[in-house]
């Protein structure tokens, strides 16, 4: 079931939602790969029909431009659509058959066939800045329902309204396409999502948004009588180093990129790259002017606008920190509320006296600009980050600072981009959106791209089982026609 209504989801009737995608769990996650990428791709369908009752709800919500809303819906279905041919792919069950083998160096060996299955329930805290790609059916949800799992989302308090509409898209189209009742289902309220990471049935919680908030929630999940693993995405300032030889080639271009990165979409992406540095002496003032000249634009609700307004507030009157330019909220033409960026500066010294402070994430139209005074003191800056999502260089191709920063920086971060902007987390096989805390609670797996399905998957080794017990991928004959390493050996259909 969906909750109808934007009230908050009583204690029994999370209890009977929760039990129902318990109830859901052993069939759907029984169903053969190519029947869930159907499934899916039911969805995405359903959800892009939908797109002209969804989108006006977003944009009334969360405040976002029907441009932005429409191409983010776009990513949405294009990565339930990938997860299909995933499955349909049958790769990612990584299934492997070793046979019996008498002469084995370390002893006999039995017959041992192992594979990856669906854990079970599956909990989904919506994010506030993607209120479709990271909300209701976004990433999260597609990697866990094509993994076959029931989900269970709790909506953001952001866009409610979107949150229950969507949910009642995704199970009409999962239930039409055959699924299991129980497969689908969203709730809402503060209480309710803390109740649902406790709840026995929960087998996983994939989480999006604050670090006091998924900090919180993950002690909860493994703080459990039976701990469960929590996918959470919290929290990063994506630097971005500019070496001495590229700032004297090419600053003004740099700048001016940086300057489009850190504004994008009022600076609300977790991958907005929020400090800078840049060699002293890199003439800055053209920076804070085509950051001065940026137009306002609204923040995604009151909330939103608090929390950041209290963040730059303690950033701008830092005593290391110099203010260049003072953005602020004032109403537009309409009357909208609209948010100008600013910029603030130090220097690498003042940076690592007071790096407690100055490396809180604000989430929001600010970056900090940091000087070095040489490529030893930049290499201190990096070893002084905690872990983030991304980490980019701008550097030449002959560049001696280049290759210390790339060594320093792939070690702190889970993507590293040589002469590129954070901003722009394409959904692909060889994406990593991921990284050591403080940007999120696991540093082994991602939230966008193909293999974010792994992390709702569990390994499971069958030995001696009768053929006809095993599940169709370990069969003799390979019935489901997927790749597997048989023997060691790897084989193609």
């Amino acid at each position: 079931m969906t909750q109808t209504g934007t009230r908050d989801t009583a204690d029994a009737e999370l209890n009977r939602t929760l039990e129902s995608a318990a109830d859901a769990a052993e069939s759907f996650g029984a169903l053969a790969p190519r029947e869930r990428a159907a499934m899916l791709r039911a969805v995405g369908d359903a959800v892009d029909a939908a797109a002209d009752d969804l989108i006006p709800i977003a944009r009334r919500e969360s405040r976002l431009p029907e441009a932005r809303l429409k191409g983010e819906l776009a990513r949405t279905t294009f990565q339930l659509r990938l997860f299909a041919e995933v499955l349909e792919d049958g790769a990612y069950l990584e299934a492997t058959v070793d046979h019996p083998d008498p002469e084995w160096p370390v002893g006999p060996r039995p017959d041992l066939r192992r594979i990856l299955e669906p854990l079970g329930p599956v909990v989904v805290f919506g994010a506030s800045n993607f209120p479709f790609a990271f909300s209701v059916i976004g990433g999260d949800s597609a990697s866990a329902l094509a993994a076959g799992n029931p989900v269970v989302v709790k909506a953001h308090p952001g866009h409610p309204e979107l949150s229950v509409r969507t949910g009642e898209v995704v199970a009409a189209a999962l239930r039409e396409a055959g699924a299991p009742d129980g497969v689908f289902a969203v709730v809402l309220g503060q209480e309710a999502g803390r109740s649902a990471v406790l709840h026995r049935l929960t087998r996983a919680v994939g989480f999006t948004g604050s670090i006091p908030g998924g900090r919180a929630l993950h002690d909860l999940a493994v703080g459990r009588p039976d701990p469960i693993p929590f996918y959470g995405e919290l929290g990063s300032l994506n630097p971005v180093f500019v070496t001495r030889a590229a700032a004297t080639t090419r600053a003004e271009a740099i700048l001016g990129g940086y300057a489009d990165s850190f504004t994008l979409g009022a600076g609300q992406f977790c991958t907005k790259p929020g400090v800078l540095l840049v060699p002293e002496g890199t003439p800055v003032d053209s920076l804070a002017e085509s950051v001065r000249e940026r137009p306002g634009a609204p923040m995604l609700n009151e909330r939103i606008e608090k929390g950041y307004a209290e963040g730059y507030r303690s950033l701008a009157e830092h005593e290391a920190v110099e203010v260049l330019v003072e953005g602020g909220r004032h109403d537009d033409a309409e009357g909208t509320p609209v948010w100008t960026p600013s910029l603030v500066r130090t220097t690498a010294k003042r940076f690592l006296e007071n790096s407690g402070e100055l490396l809180e994430e604000r989430f929001g139209p600010v970056s900090l600009v940091v000087t070095y005074t040489d490529p030893a003191e930049a290499l201190d800056v990096a070893d002084a980050l905690p872990g983030q999502l991304t980490a980019a260089v701008h550097g030449e191709d002959s560049d001696d600072q280049a290759g210390s920063l790339l060594d320093r920086l792939r070690r702190r971060a889970g993507r590293v981009l040589w002469n590129g902007w954070p901003t722009g987390v394409s959904v692909t096989h060889a994406m990593h959106h991921g990284g050591p805390y403080p940007a999120t609670t696991s540093v082994l797996h991602t939230s966008v791209g193909s293999t974010a399905i792994r992390r709702f998957l569990r390994p499971v080794c069958y030995q001696q089982v009768p053929q006809h017990h095993l599940p169709q991928a370990l069969r003799d004959g390979n019935p489901l026609g997927i790749p597997r390493r048989v023997d060691g050996e790897l084989r193609l259909p």
